[in-house]
């Protein structure tokens, strides 16, 4: 009983420094508490993003289903965006977790101020047409006369505003591939909750604040995260962590910055080739009107409730796999995966379990009584049958890229989205004459076919003999 009694004191000892913030060798000690230390703050992260993603979705449902539709035909182009973003994240990731791993903290503070220069630069780049051409993209994605004319201010200001979306995902990954996860959670739950507060305030015209619709929304997520990017910059500069940045740092360093993007070409190569599939589904969906379009971003965000955790899971896997790479220490990577992947799989197993059989509260929660809560329902009930295969996916693949190997999961990623999804949803949806079902059959199938050519080119193990 003694005994039991000191486990969990020891067990609640280290959520509190997990949550406050850790110095821990990540690549000494026990493996167990090793990922419990750099999990509990990276759920967090994902659970104030998933709780943000749903609070968003049900003050814009109040605005019907055309604003719905415009909020997913946007973040559809923004799936792009978030492509890049993650792309340069992950190569981040390999980087500077190799360099914690080497003991080198000056030469990861170098990787990290040449990744946020790339980021500001491409983020510019994609900004000024998107902010330029909004009215273009949406109509191009199928959206009708109504949204393009009424409601193109929401993507004009979250695709020109992306600057912040971008430096927050390489700003975090920094801070999560030095092992300071508990930062990157405070920093993400700061800017969250600024954009839960402004959102209904700037929608619905509340006390003081203008009555600005779905645009309302998109200006609460650049403050907000804008807030956020911020309180980054200033913990890089003045903060006492693993990396901190100086005047000796603030050079252009052409070898890193190709280092960067070469790396980030096969991860960016990765999550377009995943992002672009989801664009095509969209299009596919769109061909049964904006009511379905609806339930099925409804949909989709609360499965992006659900998975979010887990992606905060995955992301220790790819620190603990770059830092102790970097230490020589590849057997312990491996053993961090395996570990890592069947809590991830557990996790979602009894999440997805959750949604197959009761998927209409959650559904209703947002619309009830349409054809959009219908597709929403069945949606949420066929795509959550394949969680336990994303839950170890996910795993695996941040694991070749916190390994440096970004190219092993692109190549997957070709053949089970493009080469499978895509096709396998237009010969369901209309072929089959199965609509919406069919390309929600097509996802499963996609993702759980990624999942096992992951778990089988990771066994061979050539991801542990990758320089970076």
């Amino acid at each position: 009983m003694t005994n039991y009694n000191f486990k969990i004191r020891s067990f609640f000892k280290d959520v509190a420094e997990a949550v406050s913030g850790t110095e821990q060798d990540f690549t000494e000690g026990r493996l167990s508490r090793a990922i419990l230390l750099l999990s509990i703050p990276a759920v967090l992260e994902m659970v104030m993003e998933s709780i943000f993603v749903i609070v968003d979705i049900f003050f814009v449902s109040r605005l019907g289903a055309d604003a719905v539709a415009t909020v997913g035909l946007t973040e559809t182009v923004l799936t792009i965006l978030y492509a890049i973003s993650l792309g340069l994240g992950t190569a981040t990731t390999s980087i500077v977790s190799r360099r914690i791993g080497e003991k080198n903290p000056d030469a990861a503070s170098r990787a990290a101020f040449q990744a946020i220069l790339t980021g500001l630069t491409v983020s510019l780049i994609i900004g000024i047409p998107g902010f330029l051409f909004a009215e273009n993209l949406l109509d191009m994605m199928g959206a009708s006369a109504s949204i393009v004319d009424n409601m193109s201010g929401y993507a004009r200001i979250m695709i020109g505003g992306n600057v912040v979306i971008m430096l927050l995902f390489i700003i975090n990954a920094i801070f999560r591939s030095a092992g300071d996860a508990a930062v990157a959670m405070k920093v993400l739950w700061i800017g969250n909750i600024i954009n839960i507060i402004l959102d209904p305030c700037l929608i619905f015209g509340l006390g003081p604040f203008p009555q600005m619709g779905i645009t309302g929304a998109a200006t609460a997520t650049i403050i907000g995260r804008g807030t956020a990017v911020l309180v980054q910059l200033y913990l890089l500069f003045y903060g006492k962590k693993r990396i901190r940045l100086s005047i000796n740092h603030l050079s252009v360093d052409f070898r890193v910055i190709l280092k960067l993007i070469r790396l980030s070409f096969g991860s960016i190569g990765q999550n377009l080739i995943s992002t672009t599939s989801w664009v095509a589904l969209v299009r596919i969906i769109s061909i049964f009107g904006s009511e379905v379009v609806a339930g099925y971003t409804i949909a989709i965000r609360i499965i992006g409730f659900t998975i979010l955790p887990s992606w905060g899971i995955s992301n220790a896997a790819s620190t603990l796999v770059g830092q102790n790479l970097g230490a020589k220490k590849p057997d312990r990577a491996e053993r961090a995966v395996w570990v890592t992947g069947w809590v991830n799989m557990i996790l979602l197993g009894v999440i997805g379990l959750i949604l197959v059989l009761f998927p209409e509260p959650f559904i209703s929660f947002f619309i009830e009584g349409s054809e959009a809560y219908v597709t929403g329902v069945q949606g949420l009930r066929i795509i959550s049958i394949g969680f336990i295969a994303y839950g170890l996916g996910m795993v695996l693949v941040n694991s070749f890229n916190g390994a440096g190997d970004t190219t092993t999961p692109l190549k997957i990623n070709i053949f089970a989205f493009w080469m499978v999804e895509i096709p396998l949803a237009w010969v369901l949806a209309i072929k089959g004459q199965m609509n919406e079902n069919g390309v929600f059959i097509a996802i499963v199938v996609a993702e759980s076919l990624m999942t096992l050519i992951a778990w089988l080119v990771f066994r061979r193990g050539k991801w542990k003999l990758k320089e970076v």
